[in-house]
């Protein structure tokens, strides 16, 4: 008998304004980071190293899907690529140690205003994940050569999930594990349309997509952004004016 009041107060609370951001879901390479295209040259190679000839038909378009999937977990893309999961699996293992060997004496830095904008969110009381399409061996050696392996409250890779982009279980997995009580309490940032659905999917207020890396200002749209700005650096005055509007 008292369904009735509770069914009204749980729709009504759901109907209310998004609340106030409380967690920032950050691509890595494209968004806070660029790698001079180093994890192009590692695809090529375990192409390559798999028996498909530089320059050929079947390379290019194998590369260009590559292009057009940045974000997704590598080894989906290489699952996608190559019929035998064994492949697959090999082809996505010499990816991450050409990536590794690529980034050891560097090859990896901050977009400007990255670690700015990481910082100002931080001490506005929001909480950040860094997530990535990379496996985790190879995410936690990007983050060691900026020094950045403290300045996140979590970074998570499609393993830590389950699946990687465009599904959104990283984002949902980052709320669940840093303790939010509604998904519209998180911004998704990121410079490919897999970002963004990922974080239309989950239900993100804010989807923010980044100019600095590989897809277009239409191809952001198009999957979803609700709003491009040129770099990261852009995203603290962003949030300010947003929450304005919702104080």
């Amino acid at each position: 008998m008292n369904a009735g009041p509770v069914m009204g107060h749980a729709l009504t609370k759901q109907n209310h304004a998004p609340n106030r951001l409380r967690l920032a879901v950050v691509d890595m390479v494209g968004t806070t980071i660029t790698d001079d295209g180093r994890t192009e040259r590692a695809v090529s190679r375990a192409l390559v190293e798999h028996g498909i000839e530089p320059g050929s038909t079947r390379f290019e378009g194998m590369l260009g899907y590559a292009r057009d999937t940045m974000g997704f977990s590598k080894l989906t893309v290489f699952s996608h690529l190559f019929d035998d999961p064994a492949v697959a699996s090999s082809a996505n293992k010499v990816f991450e140690d050409t990536y590794d060997e690529l980034i050891k004496d560097g090859g990896v830095r901050a977009i400007a205003g990255a670690e700015d904008a990481i910082l100002w969110m931080r001490e506005s009381g929001m909480q950040i994940c860094l997530a990535t399409g990379f496996g985790r061996h190879t995410q936690n050696m990007v983050l060691e050569s900026l020094g950045w392996m403290g300045l996140a409250d979590l970074s998570l890779c499609p393993s830590d999930a389950g699946r990687g982009r465009p599904y959104p279980d990283m984002i949902l997995t980052a709320v669940l594990a840093l303790d939010l009580d509604d998904v519209r309490e998180v911004a998704v940032v990121g410079d490919t349309s897999s970002d963004m659905l990922s974080g239309v999917r989950s239900g993100a207020s804010l989807v923010a997509g980044v100019l600095t890396g590989s897809h277009s200002e239409a191809t952001l749209r198009a999957a979803g952004a609700t709003v491009v700005v040129d770099s990261i650096k852009q995203l603290p005055l962003l949030i300010e004016k947003r929450e304005a509007r919702h104080l």
